[in-house]
C-alpha cells in the first residue's frame, strides 16, 4: 500500500522543461525532477550542455539546449528540438530570472535615480522570459496531451511582502504571481483541465543575484540579512534541495487537482508577524 501512494508522486515517463536549468535553484530542481524519473531538457543561454552532463554523469535522461527565454523565436526554436528527441512536454519548470543590481536602490541611487532600463529589463527577465513566453511556446504542445501537464513558475517572497531596495524585482514577482492564476483558470476552461499551473514562491535563498545584498565580504550577514533570519522562525536561508520536494509534487500526479496557486517555501517567514 505504502508503495501504491508513493506512486503517484512519480515522474517516470515524463519529459520536463526547465529553462535557466543551469543556475544553483534550476538546476537543483531539475536534478530532484530527474530523481523522480523525469527526462530533463536543461534550457539556459549558457551552460546548458553542462549541466545536463552532470545529470547524465549521474544515471539520468536529461540533455542541454541553448534556449533564450526572452526571443520568443529563439525560444521556439529550442522547443522544436526538444520536440524532437522526446516527441512531448509534460512538466514546464519557469526559473529563470533574477534581479538586475542597476534596479537596486542604495545610498547612492535613490528610487527616483534608478535608470529605466534596469527597471524594464528586470520585469521583462522575469515575467516574459520567466513565466510568459515559455507558456507561450510550450503550453501549446502541452494541451495536446491527452493527460495534461504541468507549468510550474517561480514567483518570490515579494510577491506576498515587497521588500526594501528592489521595487522592480518585486513587482515582476507579483506579475508573475497574477499571471500563473490567470494562465491556470485560461487553460482549464479554454483548453483542457488536466494542464495545470501552479507557482512556487521561495523564501530567502543564497544565490548570485542577492549575495551581495545579504552578505559581506568577510561572509557575514549584513544588516539586511540578519534581518531576514530574524524573521524565519526556522532561523536559516533556504538551500536549493528545499525546493526540490514541493516541484515534484507539483509536476506530479499527487497534484491534481491543484491549479492557480502560490505557494511559499520560505521557512515559515510569510506567516511571522515578528511578535
Amino acid at each position: 500500500m505504502a508503495d501504491k501512494g508513493l506512486e503517484t508522486f512519480s515522474l517516470r515517463g515524463k519529459v520536463a522543461v526547465v529553462t535557466g536549468g543551469a543556475g544553483i535553484l534550476g538546476g537543483a530542481m531539475a536534478r530532484g525532477l530527474a530523481a523522480a524519473g523525469a527526462s530533463i531538457a536543461i534550457c539556459d543561454i549558457r551552460n546548458a550542455q553542462e549541466a545536463a552532463e552532470t545529470l547524465v554523469s549521474d544515471g539520468y535522461d536529461a540533455a542541454g539546449f541553448t534556449g533564450d527565454v526572452m526571443d520568443r523565436s529563439a525560444f521556439a526554436r529550442t522547443a522544436e528540438e526538444i520536440l524532437e528527441r522526446w516527441k512531448k512536454v509534460d512538466i514546464l519548470l519557469n526559473t529563470a530570472g533574477g534581479n538586475v543590481r542597476e534596479a537596486t536602490t542604495s545610498a547612492e541611487t535613490s528610487f527616483f535615480d534608478l535608470p529605466l532600463p534596469a527597471f524594464e529589463k528586470t520585469v521583462a527577465l522575469n515575467l516574459y522570459g520567466g513565466a510568459v513566453i515559455p507558456s507561450m511556446v510550450l503550453g501549446r504542445q502541452m494541451v495536446k496531451n491527452p493527460t495534461g501537464g504541468s507549468i510550474i513558475n517561480v514567483s518570490s517572497m515579494n510577491a506576498f511582502r515587497p521588500l526594501t531596495k528592489i521595487p522592480a524585482y518585486s513587482a515582476a514577482k507579483a506579475a508573475v504571481s497574477n499571471f500563473t492564476q490567470w494562465l491556470a483558470v485560461h487553460l482549464a476552461q479554454e483548453y483542457r483541465a488536466q494542464v495545470r499551473v501552479n507557482a512556487i514562491a521561495p523564501g530567502f535563498f543564497l544565490t548570485t543575484q542577492n549575495r551581495y545584498l545579504l552578505t559581506d565580504e568577510k561572509g557575514g550577514l549584513t544588516a539586511r540579512g540578519k534581518a531576514i533570519i530574524d524573521h524565519t522562525p526556522m532561523g536559516r536561508f533556504g538551500v536549493p534541495e528545499d525546493l526540490c520536494g514541493i516541484v515534484v509534487w507539483l509536476a506530479s500526479d499527487a497534484s491534481r487537482f491543484v491549479t492557480g496557486t502560490v505557494i511559499p517555501v520560505d521557512g515559515g517567514f510569510s506567516a511571522y508577524a515578528g511578535v
